[in-house]
């Protein structure tokens, strides 16, 4: 089985600074074919993590599909800053 949290974790640690600052959450869902992950890491980061318009941020989510394929599930990325 695929460690979706993990797996996010690996690729968000790449590009952000404050790596201690970075975590990778599963957060409850009401529906059983979805994951909800919620990426937190500093204010500077979480800029870098969504990109220009969005772009990193759907960049993560399609490579993050690739996941949700094998699971057979749907997987929401969520962003948030932390001081």
């Amino acid at each position: 089985m695929v460690d979706v949290e993990k797996v996010l974790y690996d690729l968000a640690y790449s590009i952000v600074d404050f790596k201690e600052a970075l975590a990778v959450k599963e957060l409850e869902s009401i529906n059983d074919n979805e994951i909800i992950l919620m990426i937190y890491a500093k204010n500077d980061d979480i800029g870098r993590l969504i990109g220009k318009k969005g772009s990193m941020a759907n960049a993560l989510r399609q490579v993050m599909g690739i996941s949700s394929r094998l699971l057979n599930k749907r997987i929401q990325l969520k962003f948030e800053a932390i001081e």
